[in-house]
């Protein structure tokens, strides 16, 4: 799954992360329809990648969230179209909204992606988000962006890292700079555990809040449109 072995048509991607806590007293069955009919929206045509499935990992000092949907597109346009699909409006009224209890989500371009923008099934996930204190300059922000692009460097089992300024402040509590890193699966993922928690408390000066989540991409995923 490594970046060498796979070619893409456009060194941009947009990356399109949703965040749920469930209601305490959600139903296994709503839940578990909630997730396939997430999954099913891979079908939009504005789609390249779409996974959603239950968090193994949540850390953070006062957010909790139980799942997480990610997406990846060719274009902030794309993302739009996506939004406003009527399935996907349709979707989030039948089938979220009546078993989530919070929801936060960003969004950030990805530049210089050479890499497939399908994640195989069984890939494990691990999504950086942070929340910079009041007043941080640009010189601060580049620090951080810099420092969150540099594991990729350190750590070569990392398959695929995106690194991005959250361009949809909108439902994202304040969070602002965004990553996520690819690895082959789980193992992988928890052998760079600590190294990567590591990195982020290097620049613990600049931040007000981070959440850091781990997933798995689920089996069998449906086919999004290439």
């Amino acid at each position: 799954m490594s970046c060498s072995n796979f070619t893409s048509t456009s060194d941009q991607i947009i990356e399109h992360i949703v965040l749920y806590k469930l209601k305490p007293d959600a139903d296994p069955p709503a839940v578990n329809a909630m997730l396939s009919n997430l999954n099913r929206l891979a079908s939009i045509d504005s789609v390249l990648h779409l996974s959603a499935g239950p968090v193994s990992r949540c850390r953070s000092n006062s957010l909790t969230f139980t799942h997480m949907l990610h997406c990846r597109y060719r274009s902030k346009p794309d993302l739009i179209s996506y939004s406003e699909n009527p399935n996907h409006i349709s979707v989030v009224a039948d089938y979220v909204k009546p078993v989530v209890d919070d929801v936060m989500a960003v969004d950030w371009v990805a530049n210089d992606f050479s890499c497939s923008p399908v994640i195989p099934p069984g890939s494990a996930l691990r999504l950086t988000i942070l929340k910079l204190k009041e007043g941080t300059g640009e010189s601060g922000k580049n620090e951080v962006l810099g420092c969150l692009r540099g594991i990729k460097q350190k750590y070569p089992s990392i398959e695929q890292l995106t690194v991005g300024k959250n361009f949809s402040p909108g439902r994202a509590k304040g969070f602002s700079i965004c990553s996520i890193a690819v690895f082959k699966g789980l193992k992988e993922l928890e052998t760079l555990a600590s190294e990567s928690e590591t990195a982020v408390e290097q620049i613990s000066e600049f931040l007000d809040g981070v959440v850091v989540v781990d997933a798995v991409v689920p089996g069998t995923l449906p086919s999004a449109c290439l």
